[in-house]
């Protein structure tokens, strides 16, 4: 009888382990989910990627209305041109018509016989050929412009072809940043809300690390300084006698002119920035309710009387390029390798900016998403 049931108990015990092992698969555990600093790595990368492609359509905007501006030149002048063509054509036609109601040819022998004298005869001759020089002109003229008229519509069709390339350029770039945007709000809604608790310690955390940071930086800049200042007051008073003699070098005064005159346009940015914290991020927006990243410093440094380009590509390389530590108030601090985020530094460490969807223009620490996030800082005036 044992030698019977073993087998049946043998085969109970597989369909048991087949069983589990088909439930382990229709049902993964919590453990096979991503953690929450894997989500959030996610969402950065995909606020970080929708960002890109947010500079891609700001540059794609940029070129499309340079191009409409183009393109509507080009009509317009094309529309004068042919107006010209049409009174030209209109003045040949007349010049025709009075040639065959009055049968006026070169003069001869006949025009002679009728003039009354020779004077008479001279005079005719020289009107008859300023009429004739004058009807030559006009063709010459007509057919200069008629070919030129052509040259222009042809430009004006070109036009019209890029203006159309730089519209899907736009469309495109558009698409990339919803999609960006809509995976990361996805992922976001699959949180609990313990996570979502959890996610905000981690944020918090890390907002502490870049305080640390910044006040780091505010130390550093600090301590050099003070050494800048005595260093230029030994040189000033090189005897130690408490008095120190005015510096006439003129390369003194033309740094000194220069840095007064930059620290009054950048007090100038940084009240219009400052003017803005609280407004929301607004992926291509340039204000006045509304900023992206770029547009946002864009918009702060104008108020200064300072014109920047518009997308980060080109703001990087709108100024002077200086150290970290040798950074002022109102430069321009970039982020990432691809240039695609930027901020107005405000001293001590911490800038102003639009940081991402979601978020409101705001006050940080630089270091916000780590030191080697800094890409560079520009002096933009």
């Amino acid at each position: 009888m044992a030698g019977i049931r073993t087998p049946a108990l043998a085969t109970a015990a597989l369909t048991s382990v087949a069983l589990l092992s088909q439930t382990a698969t229709a049902a993964p555990s919590t453990d096979d989910r991503p953690s929450l600093e894997e989500v959030e790595k996610k969402v950065d990368d995909l606020y970080r990627q929708a960002e890109s492609a947010t500079e891609k359509y700001n540059a794609a905007k940029e070129k499309a209305t340079k191009q409409r501006k183009k393109v509507d030149t080009l009509l317009d002048d094309v529309a004068q041109r042919a107006q010209k063509l049409n009174d030209a054509r209109e003045q040949l036609g007349t010049y025709a018509a009075a040639q065959y109601r009055t049968g006026a040819s070169a003069p001869d022998t006949a025009t002679l016989l009728l003039a009354d004298s020779p004077q008479d005869y001279f005079d005719q001759t020289q009107l008859m050929g300023r009429v004739t020089d004058r009807q030559k002109g006009a063709v010459d003229d007509y057919f200069a412009d008629q070919a030129e008229t052509m040259k222009k519509r042809q430009e004006a069709s070109q036009s019209l072809q890029t203006l159309t390339d730089s519209q899907n350029d736009l469309r495109t770039a558009k698409a990339a940043v919803q999609k960006k945007l809509g995976s990361a709000r996805a992922l976001l809604s699959q949180l609990t809300a313990e996570e979502k608790a959890r996610l905000a310690k981690i944020e918090e955390r890390k907002r502490q690390e870049a305080a640390r940071k910044a006040a780091e930086l505010a130390e550093q800049q600090a301590a050099e300084t003070a050494a800048a200042r005595q260093e230029s007051a030994g040189a000033s008073d090189p005897a130690g006698t408490g008095t120190s003699t005015p510096s006439s070098s003129p390369s003194t005064s033309t740094s000194t002119s220069t840095d007064s005159s930059y620290a009054t346009k950048a007090e100038r940015a940084l009240a219009f920035a400052r003017a803005q914290i609280g407004k929301p991020y607004v992926w291509g927006a340039t204000g006045p309710d509304s900023y992206d990243c770029s547009g946002l410093t864009q918009a702060a440094w104008k108020a200064a009387g300072v014109s920047l380009p518009r997308v980060t590509y080109d703001q990087v390389n709108a100024g002077t390029t200086v150290s970290l530590s040798a950074a002022q108030p109102g430069d321009l601090v970039f982020f990432y390798a691809d240039v695609t985020h930027v901020g107005i530094y405000i001293g001590n460490g911490m800038m102003i900016h639009a940081p991402k969807p979601g978020a409101y223009v705001r006050e940080e620490s630089i270091y916000y998403d780590g030191e080697s996030s800094i890409h560079s800082v520009v002096r933009p005036a």
